[in-house]
């Protein structure tokens, strides 16, 4: 079997390391395909699993990276034949099984999703996991019946999950959304955002247990203060959708808000949704893939991924950047 590249981190003896390795192609495991991988993408997952301390992986050495797409170059399974295009995300990739940070990748079959037409495994990549949670709020959010007009904040707006809802939510009809970011970025209009507000305007020196009733729904990309300053803001019936904690992992609100406006808050998860689901989000992110041409798209090479990791590390990071598996 022939030799591939990947990257990889380590922590051995108190010593943190990360980059390039050669691998070794190996025999085909029992239930699983290796796919020739050509795009990955980065997350802020990804930064923290390529990080000293950054509470991702368990067990070391590990090949990051919790999407991959690619086509299948060796499989037993007729459903997913030799030459399939497949893309995997979620599930232990790139925390508890290598990932997508590599050349060549053995996975489960039962992580698989087929690459829906007119997708292909860069664009497929280019929306990633940012992609299909940003979906899977928005379709939650979808689910509450709002009018159109109603006020829907994103935080993290210039991030790959909050960029990419904002997209959806334009071209789902919604007609006021307000993006929240620390950077006046003008690329957020034309994804769609009708205001950016600063996250630092929106939490007062004294969160109180109610404030003004500003936003019929929020999806948070960030947790923290910032989520905690918003829930009292919230409209009666109005809700959060959770899918980051960036920005911190604590929650300070009362019980107020919601059993005096009834407000609900749900938990994004796209670690381990069914295939059912993911089948279904992956044909809407399909259905509207010309979005991808608004957003803001880096392509880098798998020797390239340090400046990225520590751009994401640092709040510096705009956008969505996909990783070409070459060197």
């Amino acid at each position: 079997m022939s030799n591939f590249i990947a990257f990889e981190v380590n922590h051995e003896d108190h010593i943190f390391a990360r980059g390039l390795i050669k691998k070794q192609r190996e025999p085909l495991k029992d239930g699983h395909v290796e796919i020739r991988v050509r795009y990955s993408d980065i997350n802020y997952k990804d930064a923290l699993a390529a990080s000293k301390n950054g509470g991702v992986i368990r067990q070391y050495p590990m090949v990051p990276g919790i999407d991959l797409a690619g086509e299948i170059v060796q499989s037993t399974n007729e459903q997913f034949p030799v030459g399939t295009e497949v893309l995997v995300t979620g599930y232990g990739l790139g925390v508890n099984q290598p990932g997508g940070f590599s050349q060549y990748q053995q996975v489960p079959i039962e992580w698989l999703v087929e690459i829906p037409k007119p997708l292909n495994v860069k664009s497929a990549m280019t929306y990633g996991t940012a992609g299909f949670t940003a979906a899977l709020a928005v379709t939650a959010l979808e689910e509450k019946n709002y009018a159109k007009d109603a006020a829907i904040y994103v935080t993290g707006a210039s991030g790959g999950v909050g960029s990419i809802a904002i997209a959806l939510l334009n071209r789902l009809g919604y007609t006021n959304i307000v993006a929240v970011s620390r950077k006046q970025s003008d690329w957020l209009f034309e994804l769609g955002a009708t205001k950016i507000v600063n996250p630092a305007d929106l939490i007062p020196p004294a969160v109180k247990p109610l404030a003004r009733q500003i936003a019929t729904a929020v999806i948070d990309t960030v947790g923290g203060a910032l989520l905690s300053a918003l829930l009292p803001q919230l409209a009666y019936n109005g809700s959060a959708y959770l899918c980051g904690n960036a920005s911190g992992i604590e929650l300070d609100v009362t019980v107020l808000p919601f059993i005096l406006r009834g407000i609900q808050v749900t938990g994004i998860d796209s670690v381990a949704v069914n295939q059912t689901t993911r089948q279904k989000i992956w044909q809407l992110l399909a259905e509207h893939q010309t979005l991808l041409a608004d957003l803001k798209i880096q392509e880098v090479l798998l020797s390239d991924l340090d400046e990225t990791i520590n751009a994401l590390l640092d709040g510096k990071h705009e956008g969505r950047t996909i990783v070409k598996m070459e060197v």
